[in-house]
């Protein structure tokens, strides 16, 4: 199927779809309705960028939303009368309904189109973009004329490579591309008794890419446009530009911004941004409600920049002093510094901000240790004075052991066997005529002779040290048991079986002695239950009353009894926890490591 046969379906779809509206639809919708029509595929640079900013132009203007519609003429086709005819009836179909504010014109191919279909649009204000002078008469129209300086890149280039010689011109094959060379050879006369120049158009594009790959030294590319090729194949310009120049042996420059970053060297470039920003402060003049026939054409306009990229200064090896003072460089690497400052200056912050944080911590950890080895020689003087005072009163209860042993034999061997002889004399005595008196007197001797068997019992008993411990606390159960308080005793069986050391069964039977005596003189008890027995390892006395009890903070630094059974417990390697409240009894518990195995072996 031909071309004209798309273009014919094409045309149809769109009647039966977007024509077939009602003209009052638009006379509704009270915004501006512009049409911009392109002399370029939709593909090319200009026609992207002023999509995307004519409208926020126009907006920003007027103050208000507005109605966008862009269309795009096929420069390689525009010389065909079918393709001319086709396009008219396509825009007829489209916009015939439609009551269009303002029609803009980008580029002489355009303007060559309204101007000789201009009934198309009837008395629609035009506002175009020219690119050279004198431009096509228009009705009802204004326009911008931003010609191209494509001598200012040339002057440009021969000043940053003095040597050169000869220039390569390519351009390409359509109507737009011929019409962008033709500026260019005008432009170029006035440079030719200095450099020869040699215009590579209308060529293929695998035959224009051999040829660039293999020019001659001190030889220079200039790139104006290649939109189509000359075998008719249509290309991007400017990605066709990306392939040249990775094939060019010499420097590429050329005219338009777009093209930098794209391999070229740079130039006296024309902005994009600029040309669209000079035809829609037109057009917002002419939407305004200016006449376009009274507003004179804007020319003169400076719209270029010189700027170059450095990488491709250093890649053809062009010194950088050659550039023109002004002249903006792009793309140059700022180094190490320049592109890590700001990560190089977090790292910093960073290691400095730790290392003060580090040097925080060392100074704490300085002061922990040396409050820590304060605390350590305190400790150890704490501990010193401790073992010293243990070690004292350890000594002070077996010198209290020592007397009491001393006392205890001064009055069984002395006093006890002096009573005894007082009592065999006084018995004598009784049976004579002494009477009742004597008998008094012998029965009083007698009770004193008890009560000094009890107290050296009770100094020094001797079934402690040949019976051991469990026959001595049933001695203790036995003489504290009456009828006011009843004792009773609770042990293992391997304890009854085992030899206990001396000094642990002396500690727990002054223990037991000093909590029985409590219970019998301040507790009013009236049962007391004493039990031993084995825990892994030690040996566990617990003393149970259930008298009235005690506040145990409040007794500790009043009674001696207390500190007497801590002090002995303490001194045997063992702990006294004393469980009492008022009114609910009182508990004793003794612990005492001890082995009783090794201690039988």
């Amino acid at each position: 199927m031909t071309w004209q046969r798309h273009l014919a379906w094409t045309c149809l779809i769109l009647a039966v779809t977007a024509v077939v509206v009602p003209a009052r639809a638009f006379a509704a919708n009270d915004r501006k309705q512009v049409l911009v029509l392109f002399s370029m595929r939709r593909d090319t640079q200009i026609a992207t960028v002023a999509d995307r900013e004519m409208p926020r132009l126009l907006e920003r203007g007027l103050s208000k939303k507005i109605e966008y519609y862009s269309e795009y003429i096929d420069a390689g086709r525009f010389s065909d009368d079918q393709y001319r005819t086709a396009f008219r009836q396509y825009l007829a179909l489209k916009y015939g309904g439609s009551p269009l504010d303002l029609v803009i014109a980008m580029q002489e191919i355009a303007i060559e189109f309204i101007a000789r279909n201009r009934d198309l649009f009837h008395d629609t204000p035009v506002v175009f973009q020219a690119l050279r002078r004198p431009v096509l008469r228009v009705a009802n129209a204004t326009g911008v004329v931003t010609e191209f300086e494509f001598r200012r890149t040339l002057e440009m280039a021969l000043e940053l490579q003095p040597e050169t010689t000869r220039v390569f011109v390519v351009s390409g094959s359509s109507v737009r591309d011929q019409q962008y060379e033709a500026i260019a050879r005008e432009q170029f006369r006035s440079f030719e008794p200095r450099v020869a120049f040699e215009y590579l158009s209308g060529m293929a594009s695998d035959e224009l890419e051999r040829r660039i790959g293999a020019l001659p030294e001190r030889s220079i590319v200039y790139y104006v446009l290649f939109d189509q090729g000359g075998s008719g194949e249509n290309v991007n310009p400017l990605e066709y530009l990306d392939r040249l120049s990775t094939l060019s042996n010499r420097p590429i420059y050329s005219w338009a911004e777009s093209t930098m970053n794209r391999g070229t060297v740079g130039g006296s470039l024309i902005t994009l941004q600029s040309q669209i920003e000079a035809v829609a402060a037109m057009a917002v003049r002419v939407l305004r409600g200016e006449h376009p026939d009274s507003i004179p054409l804007a020319t003169d306009l400076n719209l270029n920049v010189n700027q170059v990229d450095w990488r491709q200064l250093r890649r053809w090896g062009i010194s950088e002093s050659r550039v023109r003072p002004g002249t903006e460089i792009l793309f140059r690497d700022p180094g190490i510094w320049k592109r890590y400052q700001r990560y190089i200056l977090g790292v910093l912050a960073i290691v400095l901000t730790q290392s003060a944080l580090i040097t925080l911590l060392l100074v704490q950890v300085a002061r922990r240790r040396r409050a820590e080895n304060a605390i350590r020689v305190s400790q150890a003087e704490l501990r010193a004075s401790y073992d010293q005072n243990r070690d004292l009163s350890a000594r002070l209860l077996t010198a209290q052991e020592v007397e009491r042993t001393r006392i205890a034999r001064e009055l069984h061997d002395d006093i006890s066997q002096q009573t005894a002889l007082l009592m065999i004399d006084l018995q004598r005595l009784s049976g004579g005529e002494a009477g009742a008196r004597f008998r008094e007197v012998f029965e009083r001797g007698q009770q004193i002779a008890k009560s000094l068997h009890n107290l050296s019992h009770r100094l020094h008993p001797a079934k402690l040290q040949l019976m051991g411990l469990v026959p001595a606390l049933q001695s203790l159960e036995h003489d504290f048991s009456n009828a006011d308080i009843a004792v009773t005793l609770s042990c293992d069986e391997d304890i009854s079986s085992a030899a206990v050391p001396y000094e642990i069964t002396l500690t727990l039977y002054r223990v037991v002695q000093e909590a029985l005596v409590n219970a019998a003189r301040h507790s009013g008890a009236v049962e007391v239950l004493v039990q031993l027995r084995t825990e892994r390892r030690n040996l566990v006395l617990t003393i149970t009353d259930d008298g009235v009890g005690f506040d145990v903070p409040a007794k500790w630094g009043k009674g001696l009894g207390l500190i007497s059974m801590r002090e002995r417990v303490e001194a045997a390697g063992g702990k006294l926890n004393v469980c009492a409240t008022p009114g609910n009894g009182t508990r004793l518990e003794i612990t005492v490591p001890i082995d009783l195995a090794r201690a039988a072996s």
